[in-house]
């Protein structure tokens, strides 16, 4: 007896649903990841100059952040986690009073920002970012 030879079915993959997917989710992650915007604060901070320098008033908060990030609120030095309540009784006393924030050159700007969201948090709306020798 002789058997009969049957052609071999070769197993093909289609790989065309495959291909589909695939490109459904790269067009799904491009779409969803152009819409996130990471929220900051853009910083700007004035160069030094001579001819502006930063004058004491009796009429304003001063908060000085020195070379190594220490912060002094009218001339006492102050804990970073204290800069909001001192701001808050600086401001209650002199509610009109402007905030000058003087910061060194080579301060650590999380210590400005610190002091900017401590103020913006109190509600002082006039504040100046000065610098310091």
């Amino acid at each position: 007896m002789r058997r009969r030879q049957r052609p071999e079915d070769e197993a093909e993959i289609n790989i065309t649903p495959m291909l589909d997917v695939v490109f459904i989710m790269l067009i799904f992650f491009i779409v969803t990841t152009s819409f996130v915007r990471e929220k900051g604060l853009d910083i700007s901070r004035p160069q030094q100059s001579d001819q502006q320098k930063v004058e004491e008033d009796i009429g304003q908060i001063l908060v000085e952040i020195d070379a190594l990030s220490q912060i002094s609120v009218n001339k006492r030095s102050v804990d970073n986690r204290a800069v909001r309540a001192n701001l808050e009784r600086e401001h209650a006393q002199q509610p009109k009073a402007p905030l000058i924030v003087a910061s060194h050159p080579d301060a650590n700007t999380n210590s400005l920002v610190t002091v900017l969201d401590a103020a913006n948090l109190i509600g002082i709306s006039n504040i100046s970012v000065a610098t310091t020798q």
